[in-house]
C-alpha cells in the first residue's frame, strides 16, 4: 500500500467513534468459537488443568491477527490472581451455533455462576449470570476478569472514557496492604499487597492506534478497572476487572467486547524448515503454514546465495498440497535433490526465511551449546562462572530439612504419613548439599530428573564416544568454570555430578527420595541467582529469626529458608536410581575405579533390598517415579549390561511381556538388552519393532511434520525427542525393519520445522532460535544457550502456539534438563547418520 494511502486509512480508523470499528460479523459455524477475519473469541475451549494451576490458558480468550493476546476471562476472587489463587471449577459448556451463544457453567465452593457469550454482529456480549445472590463473603471479592498479555501492548496506548494514556512498560503502581490471603491449596502466603488500578472508566480501548491489537470493552453499568499484575509477580498480565454486585440474580454484569477485525485479513505464511540447515545427501522438506482461507496457489521457491551476495532461484520439484491440520492449510516443498553446498533461503510470496546452509557436518556442532553452557548452568551446589559472568553462586549449602508429615506441597511434591527416615519433621538431614541439577526453570532437585539424565548421558557417552572437554569442575571447592578444559570429558563430569546426589540420598536416609524443593511459594517463585534464595546456613530453631551463629562445624541460622526433602519411600524411585548408578559404573570404571565400584555396589544393593520386601507403592504427581514395572525393568537392563549376571537377565525376560505393551516408551531400553539376551528375546521384540515402524510412517499422514505432536498443558518436544531416539535405537537393532527417517524428522522439528513458528526450539542453535525462554533468566526476557524448550502447545480446539515475546509460558518455553540430555544424544545420532554411519 502506498505510504500516503496507508496514512489516510490509519487516520480514518483513529477517527472512528468507539466502538464503531470496521467490524465483520462474527461467525459460529465451522468452529466452536466466534471468528471473523483476524479475530477469534474462544469461550472456555480451554480450562485450567489441576497439574499446574493457572497456565494462562482458560476461560474467555482472544486470538487477534493470529496472536493470542487475552485469556482467563472468568470470575476470579482477586484483581491480579496468581498461580495458586482460587479459580472456578469447570462444570459444563454449551455451544448453540444456531443462536450464536456459548455458555460455561463454573463453580466455587460457595457459589455457582454462568459465563455467557452472545454474538451481536461483530461484537461479543459477555455476561455473568447468577441463580442465587453472591454470598456476602464474596461481595467485594468476586469479579469478572479478562487478562491481556503485556508484551502485546508494550509501546502502545489506551483510552478510558476517551482519556488517552500509555501502557506502562514496567509496573510502578500504588499498592494496598492486604490481610493474610489463603491460597487454593489451603496454604497462606501471609500478609502482602495488591496493586490499585492504574485506570478506570465505563469504556476502555486498548491500542486504538493499532488495528492489529485494538480491543474495546464497555460495561453496561458500573465501572471497569485496569490492573497491572506485574506489580505482584513478573509473570502478571494487564487485567480488566469489574466486581460482581451483591444481592442480585440473573444477568448481574454485562460487557460488550469488540476486537478490531480486518476484512480479508490472512495470517502471514510461516515457512517451517531446519534453522540449522541440511546435509547434502539428506532429506530436505519445507512446510508452508497458511491461513485456512488463503487460497492463493503460489509456489514456494528455494533460493541460493551467489558470489555477488544476491539470492537466485534454484530448480526444485513442484510443491504439493499437504492439506489441513488444526486451523491451517499446508503446502510442502521437497528439495532433497538439491545437494550443492552453499547458503540458501526459502521464499513464499513476500515471506523469506533466514539463511541456512546445505553443507556436510551441519549437525556436528549445535549440541555443543547444550554440553558446554546449558548443563553447567543447571548444576546445583556449585558456583558457575563464564568468563566475566557469574551465572550463579554456590546454592543450597543448607540442604535440607525433613519435610512435614501428610503435607501436600507445591510443584507436585507430597510427604506421606511417616518420614521413612530417622529424622523428625523439620530436622536437618546432613549430606544432601552435593551434586544434582536444578530441575527445569525452577530451583528444585527432582530425583526422577536426576536418574533420567544420568542414563541418557551414559547412552550418549557409550554410543558416540563424546570426549569434549570445555568445562572445569572442582567439586571440593564447589566451582565450575566454563570454557576452561580440565582434562576430563564434560559428559563424564555431568554423569558424576548427578550420581553424587543419588549416592548422597542413600548415605543420608538409606533410600531414594522424591527430591528437594523450596519450603514456600515465596522462595519457589524466586528469580535470578539460585545462591541468593537461601542464606546457605543450616537452620537452627534455637536462634532468633535472621540471627546467625558460627562455630568449628560451620554456620547456623535462625532463618527457616532451607529446602525441604520429601522422603516417603517409593520403590519406583529406588529402581530408577539403581539403573542410573549401574550405568554410571560403566562410564567411570576406566577413569575412577573406586567411584565406579561404589556406584555398582550401591545399585546391586538397592536391587537386592527391593526384592527382599513388598514394593513401596507411594505415588504422587510426577515426583515418585514412573510405572513400577518399567522402572524395575530399566534397572534390570542396566545391571545386566554392567555385570552380565543371569539373575538380571531372568528378570528382563519375565518383564518383557509388560514392556512390549508399552513399547513406544520402553523400546530403546528393550533394544539395549538385545546383545545380552538369548536370540528368543530379539525375536519377541521384532513384531513390536515392525509395528512401531508402521506407526512412525503413519505419522506422516497425521500432521505435516511426521512426528507425534502432543496435546495438553505441556508441549511435546520430549515426545518428539523420544520418537527420534527410539527410531535410532530400533534401527541399530532392526536395520531392515526400521529406517532412520524419523531421526531426521525429529531433529528438523526441533530445529524449526514445526507448527506456529519457524524458530529452533534449542536456544542459540540455528539462525533463528528461542531467545526469550523460561529459565532462571526468565525475568530478563533472555535465554540460556543450549536449553531445549517444550515447544508447540496445542490449545483446544485448533490453535498451535509458541510465543517469542513472553517467557513466562512455562508449558511452551520452560527449559527441562532431561530434554537437554536427549538432544545431545539425538543430535549426535543425526550427525552419525549423515556421515554414513549406523
Amino acid at each position: 500500500m502506498p505510504l500516503h494511502r496507508k496514512a489516510v486509512v490509519v487516520a480514518a480508523l483513529l477517527s472512528s467513534a468507539m466502538p464503531a470499528f470496521a467490524q465483520t460479523t462474527l461467525r459460529l459455524d465451522r468452529s466452536d468459537y466466534f471468528e471473523a477475519p483476524g479475530v477469534n473469541w474462544l469461550v472456555f475451549s480451554n480450562v485450567n488443568e489441576g497439574l499446574f494451576a493457572d497456565a494462562k490458558i482458560s476461560g474467555v480468550e482472544l486470538i487477534q491477527q493470529g496472536i493470542r493476546t487475552a485469556t482467563n476471562g472468568d470470575v476470579r476472587l482477586a484483581a491480579t490472581p496468581g498461580q495458586w489463587d482460587p479459580a472456578g471449577a469447570f462444570v459444563s459448556r454449551r455451544v448453540d451455533k444456531a443462536n450464536g451463544v456459548i455458555e460455561a457453567v463454573m463453580k466455587y465452593p460457595d457459589f455457582q455462576y454462568t459465563v455467557r457469550a452472545e454474538r451481536r454482529g461483530g461484537s461479543i456480549v459477555l455476561s455473568v449470570l447468577l441463580n442465587q445472590p453472591l454470598p456476602a463473603t464474596q461481595v467485594g471479592k468476586a469479579g469478572l476478569n479478562l487478562e491481556f498479555v503485556p508484551s502485546a501492548y508494550f509501546h502502545r496506548s489506551y483510552t478510558t472514557d476517551g482519556k488517552a494514556a500509555l501502557f506502562p512498560r514496567y509496573p510502578a503502581d500504588l499498592m494496598a496492604l492486604t490481610p493474610e490471603r489463603n491460597l487454593a491449596s489451603g496454604r497462606s502466603d501471609g500478609p502482602g499487597a495488591e496493586p490499585l488500578p492504574f485506570a478506570s472508566g465505563r469504556s476502555l480501548v486498548l491500542a486504538p492506534e493499532d488495528p492489529a491489537r485494538r480491543v474495546s470493552i464497555a460495561t453496561k453499568e458500573g465501572s471497569l478497572a485496569i490492573f497491572d499484575g506485574r506489580n505482584q509477580a513478573q509473570n502478571g498480565w494487564f487485567v480488566v476487572r469489574q466486581l460482581l454486585p451483591g444481592g442480585r440474580t440473573g444477568r448481574v454484569l454485562e460487557w460488550t467486547l469488540d476486537a478490531s477485525s480486518v476484512p480479508g485479513w490472512l495470517r502471514p505464511p510461516v515457512i517451517g524448515h531446519s534453522q540449522v540447515g541440511y546435509s547434502p545427501e539428506g532429506a530436505k522438506i519445507a512446510t508452508v503454514e497458511l491461513d485456512r482461507d488463503d487460497r492463493r496457489k503460489l509456489q514456494p521457491r528455494l533460493l541460493k546465495l551467489n558470489a555477488a551476495g544476491t539470492f537466485t532461484p534454484v530448480s526444485t520439484l513442484p510443491a504439493r498440497e499437504w492439506g489441513n491440520y488444526l486451523r491451517y492449510r499446508y503446502v510442502q516443498l521437497d528439495f532433497s535433490k538439491v545437494t550443492a553446498p552453499g547458503t540458501y533461503a526459502l521464499e513464499y510470496g513476500d515471506t523469506r526465511t533466514a539463511p541456512f546452509p546445505i553443507e556436510a557436518g551441519v549437525l556436528n556442532n549445535g549440541w555443543k551449546l547444550t554440553n558446554d553452557v546449558y548443563f553447567p548452568i543447571a548444576m546445583d551446589h556449585m558456583a558457575v562462572n563464564e568468563a566475566y559472568r557469574v551465572w550463579h553462586g554456590d546454592p543450597h549449602r543448607d540442604d535440607a530439612r525433613q519435610a512435614p508429615l501428610n503435607h501436600e506441597h507445591i510443584d507436585l511434591y507430597r510427604q506421606g504419613p511417616t518420614t521413612d527416615t530417622p529424622f523428625k519433621p523439620g530436622e536437618h538431614i546432613p549430606g544432601l548439599a552435593v551434586g544434582g541439577w536444578l530441575d527445569a526453570g525452577d530451583f528444585d532437585i527432582r530425583t526422577q530428573t536426576q536418574y533420567q539424565v544420568i542414563r541418557q548421558l551414559v547412552d550418549a557417552w557409550e554410543n558416540f564416544a563424546i570426549d569434549r572437554d570445555t568445562v572445569s569442575v572442582d567439586w571440593p571447592s564447589r566451582r565450575v568454570e566454563m570454557h576452561v578444559p580440565d582434562g576430563t570429558p564434560d559428559i563424564l563430569q555431568q554423569i558424576r555430578h548427578g550420581s553424587m546426589q543419588l549416592i548422597a540420598q542413600y548415605d543420608a536416609v538409606g533410600h531414594a527420595i522424591h527430591g528437594i524443593v523450596e519450603p514456600d511459594v515465596g522462595q519457589y517463585t524466586h528469580l535470578g541467582d539460585a545462591a541468593s534464595k537461601t542464606d546457605g546456613l543450616i537452620y537452627d530453631p534455637k536462634l532468633r529469626p535472621y540471627e546467625r551463629a558460627y562455630d568449628k562445624q560451620g554456620g547456623r541460622s535462625g532463618t527457616p529458608d532451607d529446602r525441604w526433602a520429601f522422603t516417603s519411600k517409593a520403590s519406583a524411585l529406588d529402581y530408577g536410581s539403581a539403573a542410573a548408578l549401574a550405568a554410571t559404573y560403566r562410564a567411570w570404571k576406566g577413569r575412577d575405579a573406586a567411584f565406579a565400584k561404589r556406584c555398582l555396589d550401591l545399585a546391586q544393593k538397592i536391587w537386592t533390598d527391593e526384592h527382599s520386601h513388598a514394593p513401596d507403592l507411594f505415588q504422587h504427581g510426577n515426583t515418585t517415579g514412573g510405572p513400577l514395572e518399567v522402572e524395575e525393568f530399566t534397572a534390570a537392563v542396566e545391571l545386566l549390561v554392567s555385570t552380565g549376571d543371569n539373575r538380571y537377565a531372568d528378570r528382563v525376560q519375565a518383564l518383557t511381556p509388560a514392556m512390549l505393551r508399552a513399547f513406544g516408551f520402553t523400546a530403546a531400553t528393550m533394544a539395549k538388552a538385545i546383545p545380552h539376551m538369548p536370540a528368543s528375546y530379539r525375536a519377541a521384540l521384532e513384531p513390536a519393532a515392525r509395528d512401531w515402524a508402521t506407526k512412525a510412517q503413519a505419522a506422516l499422514k497425521e500432521n505435516p511434520f511426521g512426528v507425534p505432536i502432543t496435546a495438553g498443558g505441556w508441549a511435546g518436544s520430549g515426545a518428539v525427542l523420544n520418537f527420534g531416539l527410539t527410531a535410532y535405537a530400533l534401527h541399530q537393532a532392526f536395520p531392515d525393519l526400521v529406517d532412520t527417517a524419523p531421526v531426521t524428522r525429529a531433529l528438523d522439528f526441533l530445529h524449526g520445522h514445526h507448527p506456529a513458528s519457524d524458530r529452533s526450539f534449542v536456544s542459540g542453535v540455528g539462525a533463528l532460535s528461542k531467545e526469550v525462554a523460561y529459565g532462571s533468566n526468565r525475568a530478563d526476557f533472555s535465554f540460556i544457550p543450549g536449553g531445549v524448550v517444550p515447544g508447540v502447545l496445542l490449545l483446544k480446539p485448533d490453535y498451535p502456539e509458541n510465543r517469542d515475546d513472553w517467557p513466562f509460558f512455562w508449558g511452551e518455553n520452560e527449559y527441562v534438563v532431561p530434554e537437554g540430555a536427549m538432544y545431545i544424544s539425538l543430535a549426535n545420532a543425526g550427525a552419525r547418520l549423515a556421515q554414513g554411519g549406523k
